[in-house]
């Protein structure tokens, strides 16, 4: 600590002092009452005991304020949560999962404490993975110029997490002002730390970290917690660059109420954690310094068994989530085009390349909405705009805080999207969630996370982010550059999944997707991004809305319902059949999620013949979805089977003859329809 010490038991004011020992017994009784629920069937199902965390978890609320700072706690946050301003009864309705629970109405797991509306974030189950949103927040805070900090606390164990490095490093090379609490009580879980990292001090770890402090502290400590929690906050300030706090803690009791500590721990280090005990050491301090009489303190104590008595009745009597509620807020209503409702126009202007249509969108949105962002990876280099060149002259036109590199790190690039989406609800915000969509699959965790955000929040918080992919084959791309992941991405409730293959449409759907609350996974056929095929004219105001799909040819014999790169292959194909003889209708869904079951079905009735193509592969591709919609709406409707084109259920190849093998093409989807036909 520095020489200039601010708070000390002889030096702080008795005002102060007892704040901080009714909010620490009030901590603690909660702490200690909380397994009797589970006891009694009431609730708290998983209760992360905080005790020993007792003098870091006072000081992280402490300094927070709630007009200008961000607290991300993690699940063993109670006392942080209660010190920054959360009641007993908010403490204990979120226990026992009551409707008025302000982090989630019930919907997340008890002890993940949460007040959006006070800054104080409602982080997921994933060890870690919230370092990554207060990063993205720092992130906001220092483009939009406004005082404050963001605070991540979690335990020292989370930091094996890679994404936590990402956090750090993104948060000192962009210089950001956040506060990474480490608390450390030795075990993740029952793995002793040495089994996590050979530093005994895991902040340690960062100190080659340029644009980084760190500090050390006794988090079971009130007052040297205090101090190390203003020191870091005012260093923040007046520094503009991150810093870990690392405090030293014990855990007295298990790690949760579905663990049992006695197993690896013994009776000597037992009876020294219990010695150990903040708050008795608190309690002791303010009567051997004459602070307080022995019964001012029983006096602060029964008042406190009052608080949580008159709570407990007030949290018992609150009502229940509504189980018709579940599909509240899973994502929100999308941007609605009043000009072009059904995404169709009549414009006559020269046709542009798909490549183009984004381009020109992209640029069109950063000047309708200056609260808009894109970030991702090899996107602003000089002349170059990604590695297809998407996001070309953005950053010459909208400057480097608008458009900018992220490191390559995809879960860096999603995760900081979560978290800067967070400041203000204007914000709008692009990624390129990978060069390729193959390499997207580290930012999984993060698209999962941000997909339930909506509604673990129960409406409060809507992460606004469309990430774009390129996507598919035909490029001689082979693995990790010519997969299709959209069979993937369509199994989350919560983010909506766009596929045109058209340059409108690509435009149209893109101003809609940016547009639009939510998040949006934007997948684009970079095989396609240059075919004179999908060329088309492009209104300056197009929009596409979601979940309505477009006949690009009238038929009625068979229906070919398509997406993505196959399309132009199915609109060749329903021609070559065109001179046969055969009527065949080409169905561009362009929006997998939602879908157009409308759509679908009448082109089903229509025809009575079905043929389902994709890139994608047969075996657990989207198309099965399909098939299984049409089976069980429009079954009287059909003369023969459903039939599926796409790839083979191998991976993609890299020699152009592998490729032509594994992927569907026009000879492949014709053979399939003339089966179809002539069933």
């Amino acid at each position: 600590m520095t020489d200039n010490i601010k708070f000390h038991i002889k030096k702080t004011d008795k005002e102060t002092l007892a704040k901080w020992f009714k909010l620490m017994s009030l901590g603690r009784a909660l702490d200690d009452r909380a397994p009797n629920y589970l006891k009694q069937a009431i609730g708290w199902s998983y209760h992360a005991p905080y005790a020993g965390h007792d003098g870091i978890q006072l000081a992280i609320g402490q300094v927070f304020d709630k007009e200008t700072d961000h607290l991300f706690p993690y699940y063993r946050d109670m006392l942080t949560s209660i010190s920054a301003g959360l009641t007993a009864e908010e403490i204990i309705l979120n226990g026992i999962s009551k409707a008025a629970d302000p982090a989630s109405g019930g919907r997340h797991m008890s002890n993940h404490f949460a007040k959006p509306e006070w800054n104080i974030h409602n982080t997921s189950s994933c060890t870690g993975n919230h370092a990554l949103h207060a990063t993205g927040l720092g992130r906001a805070l220092k483009r939009y110029g406004v005082k404050g900090v963001v605070i991540n606390s979690q335990g020292e164990s989370s930091v094996s997490e890679g994404y936590v490095y990402e956090a750090i490093n993104g948060a000192s090379n962009e210089k950001l002002p956040v506060i990474f609490v480490f608390q450390d009580n030795g075990y993740g879980i029952s793995v002793p730390k040495e089994d996590q990292t050979a530093n005994r001090k895991v902040a340690n770890n960062f100190s080659g970290f340029k644009n980084l402090k760190i500090i050390h502290c006794n988090g079971k400590d009130v007052f040297d917690s205090m101090n190390a929690m203003t020191e870091a906050k005012k260093f923040v300030e007046e520094n503009e660059i991150p810093v870990i706090v690392h405090a030293n803690c014990v855990r007295i009791h298990s790690h949760s109420n579905s663990d049992r500590h006695d197993l690896y721990r013994d009776d000597y280090e037992m009876n020294y954690v219990m010695e150990y005990d903040p708050l008795a050491k608190y309690r002791r301090l303010l009567i051997r310094y004459k602070r307080f009489t022995e019964e001012e303190i029983l006096a602060f104590e029964a008042e406190t068994k009052e608080i949580v008595k008159a709570a407990h009745k007030v949290a018992l009597s609150s009502a229940d989530p509504d189980p018709a509620s579940i599909f509240d807020f899973v994502i929100p209503e999308p941007y609605v085009s009043e000009t072009y409702p059904e995404g169709l126009h009549n414009f006559k202007g020269e046709p542009k390349k798909l490549i183009e249509g984004l381009n020109e969108t992209l640029k069109a949105e950063f000047r309708h909405n200056p609260d808009t962002f894109i970030w991702g990876q090899d996107i602003a280099n000089k002349d170059k705009g990604g590695i297809f060149n998407v996001s070309k002259g953005m950053q010459q036109e909208f400057g480097k805080e608008r458009v900018f590199n992220a490191p390559i790190a995809e879960d860096f690039i999603m995760g900081t999207a979560n978290g800067m989406s967070r400041f203000n609800d204007k914000i709008r915000i692009v990624v390129e969630g990978a060069e390729f969509a193959d390499y997207f699959w580290p930012a999984m965790e993060q698209l999962v996370d941000t997909s339930h955000d909506y509604w673990r929040t129960n409406g409060k918080f809507s992460p606004n982010i469309t990430v774009r992919l390129a996507s598919g084959g035909y490029i001689g791309g082979g693995l990790y550059h010519s997969q299709n992941i959209e069979g993937s991405l369509t199994t989350f409730p919560g983010i909506r999944v766009v596929y045109p293959s058209y340059a409108d449409d690509a435009a149209g759907l893109l101003r809609t997707s940016i547009r639009s609350r939510g998040v949006t996974i934007f997948m684009e056929p970079k095989a396609l991004y240059n075919s004179p095929k999908v060329a088309s004219s492009i209104p300056d105001d197009f929009e596409v809305p979601f979940g309505k799909a477009r006949i690009r040819k009238e038929g009625t014999d068979i229906s070919i319902i398509t997406y993505g790169n196959t399309t132009p292959m199915c609109v060749d194909v329903a021609e070559k059949l065109e001179t046969e003889g055969i009527s065949a209708e080409v169905m561009d869904l362009r929006s997998l999620s939602p879908l157009d079951e409308n759509a679908i079905l009448n082109t089903t009735k229509k025809t009575g013949k079905v043929i389902i193509v994709h890139e994608d592969k047969v075996f657990g591709g989207f198309g099965g979805e399909l098939v299984s919609l049409i089976n069980e709406k429009a079954f009287e409707f059909l003369d023969a089977p459903v039939m599926r084109v796409g790839s083979t259920f191998t991976p993609v190849g890299f020699n152009r003859i592998l490729e032509k093998a594994i992927l569907p093409d026009a000879n492949k989807i014709y053979d399939k329809c003339k089966e179809l036909v002539n069933y």
